[in-house]
């Protein structure tokens, strides 16, 4: 993370880094749509009714152009179970590992910290109070649908805030202050929600299993609202790329070379947390993959957020994906939330992340 994506000359060894890096994201890329077509093919065809990959793929398309196929081609039920649970689900997964990625790269090329992240930062935390205030509140369902994520993202950009706030210091925000203010800040929104939860007298069962993060209740209409969400966060995420990339070089240089980095800081803060809400309001909490997904692009790519951005994108999406199907497969026909998947694979990875920074 302290090397800077931008260089102040030319010369043969620096065009040749730079085509080493195109070739490898055209190949990260290319790689990455492979596997989010098989990933989506998986899904589609594993679960208690069980589909073979062409019966799959003739359903879909009996969805939309009925007349491209023959309807003794799949089963009769096949495309009601992909039209009603397995579309939806497949959607909402790659919508929230979109979000949960891209909202995870941001924080941390804000922060200058590749351990910034929606769940640790406190900001996943802030957006869990918000929604179950929203769920918990009757005055807020005259709100509809909107309710829950309109609620989910005010606690999203509070937690932000208040982290923000806590961790700066004379206009400097150390790494280490950062994390323990997550922490603080995340811990003091997951008492509150201990709280509401022990003095409301609603039923509990739709706010615990929100709260474990699942993507059981994935619905068309759900995703009418957080589809366009997180691709307005995406989009302005990937137009301040470059000014991104300029506060990798610390925030004097940004101002230095035209960059308000207060500015630019605190847009990134909002569209992150916005990106964070859209999809944490309809699939719960989901930690780690905002840590794990840009980390391991990084690696391949370097922190180059043009790049970056749009690689951690479709990596997140083939992640969270995958855990899915496999949170709903590996003890069928029990389920287990996603989030039990993602916290067993990335605590460890968070684990590596602290000893890693410890012994450089």
């Amino acid at each position: 993370m302290g090397e800077s994506p931008v260089t102040d000359g030319g010369g043969a060894g620096q065009r040749s880094a730079h085509q080493t890096r195109r070739r490898r994201y055209r190949l990260l890329m290319a790689g990455l749509s492979l596997s989010l077509a098989g990933a989506l093919l998986l899904a589609a065809v594993v679960g208690a009714a069980g589909l073979s990959p062409g019966e799959a793929i003739k359903a879909t398309l009996a969805l939309i152009a009925p007349s491209w196929v023959s309807p003794d081609s799949y089963p009769s039920w096949a495309p009601g179970l992909l039209r009603d649970l397995r579309l939806p689900r497949m959607i909402l997964a790659v919508v929230t590992g979109t979000a949960l990625s891209t909202a995870g790269a941001t924080f941390q090329g804000v922060f200058r910290n590749p351990l910034a992240e929606p769940y640790l930062l406190g900001v996943s935390a802030g957006a869990a109070v918000g929604a179950t205030i929203s769920i918990l509140w009757q005055p807020l369902a005259v709100l509809g649908i909107y309710g829950l994520p309109a609620a989910a993202f005010l606690g999203a950009v509070l937690a932000a805030f208040l982290v923000y706030r806590l961790a700066t210091f004379g206009g400097e925000t150390s790494p280490a202050s950062l994390l323990l203010s997550g922490v603080a800040v995340g811990s003091t929104f997951t008492a509150v929600l201990s709280l509401l939860m022990v003095v409301t007298q609603y039923d509990l069962r739709t706010v615990i299993v929100w709260l474990m993060g699942g993507l059981t209740t994935a619905s068309w209409s759900k995703l009418l609202l957080a589809g366009p969400v997180v691709a307005v966060g995406l989009v302005l995420m990937l137009l301040h790329a470059d000014r991104l990339n300029l506060m990798l070089m610390g925030e004097a240089r940004a101002e230095q070379l035209g960059v308000d980095a207060r500015v630019t800081r605190r847009n990134m803060l909002v569209v992150a947390s916005l990106t964070t809400a859209g999809a944490v309001a309809f699939s719960g909490l989901i930690g780690f993959v905002g840590l794990m997904v840009p980390h391991m692009v990084r690696l391949i790519l370097g922190p180059d957020h043009r790049v970056l951005l749009p690689a951690s994108a479709l990596f997140g999406a083939v992640f969270l994906l995958l855990a899915d199907t496999a949170a709903r497969t590996l003890f069928a026909p029990a389920e287990i939330p996603v989030g039990i998947i993602t916290a067993f694979v990335g605590g460890p990875f968070f684990l590596y992340l602290l000893r890693l920074r410890k012994g450089a």
